[in-house]
């Protein structure tokens, strides 16, 4: 089936983001993805004193949007990710829709983007959000999908859960920065360009794919330099085989894939990593 990733130029303006990604989703589902997705925040700008302002109700205006065009195409929508409001508290979450425009999954970041890098960045998601509780997945035609946010693609536990309950995609929504963007999230593009000791390793998606013989999806907005946080852009999808078949630069664009799920059949067979745990020694497990 072919995967589709809007790789969208986020602006001020939310009705704006909301119509252009509209646009591109329709644009997506003429040329054939039966599966879409949004980057992180793709209704507002990123950043802690955005996140009140533009938070909605799930249900909102913007998920209400995301379910008409989902059933309109006829299609898989992975909402990107919104602002979301509720009890008094906001979350960053991404909501996926059905052909019929229900809504079959709410994912709310589970693990905050906290960091501090001396001279570079420093940020604090937990300054204005709250972290999500639960792992999200849901069910397709075609497969089962496992739905992370940015910074949860660092906790690999979460990506085995998803392995073991039998997702065999993994969509990211993410916006790093242009400092974690080129360090970390391809790793085998910067190895290649400086041919430094780096070279040869995985990216840091194909982390993921590789170990879970998954494919992995990372979806970023398109780079704005005039923005207050930067977005590294390059949204990219690896096949479970850790090769990156498909990927954008920074400007605004939509990446196309076909996720063959035969392929990634016939390497679960050659290398059956997954029968061959030694769960008697080790495990990862899901807590209610």
């Amino acid at each position: 089936f072919r995967l589709a990733l809007i790789q969208l130029h986020v602006s001020a303006v939310k009705s704006d983001n909301l119509q252009r990604a509209c646009e591109l989703v329709r644009e997506a589902s003429a040329k054939g993805a039966k599966l879409v997705a949004l980057p992180e925040c793709f209704n507002s700008p990123y950043g802690t004193q955005y996140f009140k302002e533009y938070a909605e109700k799930i249900p909102g205006d913007s998920t209400q949007k995301l379910s008409e065009v989902a059933k309109e195409c006829s299609i898989y929508l992975v909402g990107g990710s919104i602002p979301e409001e509720d009890g008094g508290k906001l979350y960053n979450t991404c909501t996926v829709f059905g052909p019929d425009g229900a809504m079959l999954a709410k994912h709310r970041k589970v693990h905050l983007f906290d960091i501090d890098i001396p001279g570079k960045i420093q940020f604090k998601e937990s300054e204005t959000l709250s972290p999500g509780n639960s792992f999200s997945m849901f069910d397709t035609p075609f497969c089962k999908v496992g739905l992370g946010i940015c910074y949860d693609i660092r906790f690999a536990e979460m990506a085995q859960i998803y392995g073991q309950k039998g997702c065999q995609l993994l969509i990211y929504p993410g916006a790093f920065n242009l400092t974690t963007g080129p360090a970390h999230w391809e790793l085998l593009q910067r190895g290649r360009k400086k041919k430094n000791l780096w070279a040869g390793l995985p990216t840091f998606s194909e982390h993921r794919a590789v170990d879970n013989q998954v494919y992995v999806a990372t979806v970023s907005p398109a780079r704005d330099e005039k923005a207050s946080y930067v977005a590294w852009g390059h949204s990219t999808v690896v096949n479970p085989w850790g090769e990156v078949i498909a990927k954008a630069g920074a400007e605004e664009t939509v990446v196309y894939t076909d996720i063959d799920l035969k392929k990634l059949a016939e390497i679960r067979q050659q290398i059956p990593i997954l029968s061959q745990k030694r769960c008697d020694l080790y495990g990862i497990e899901m807590k209610e």
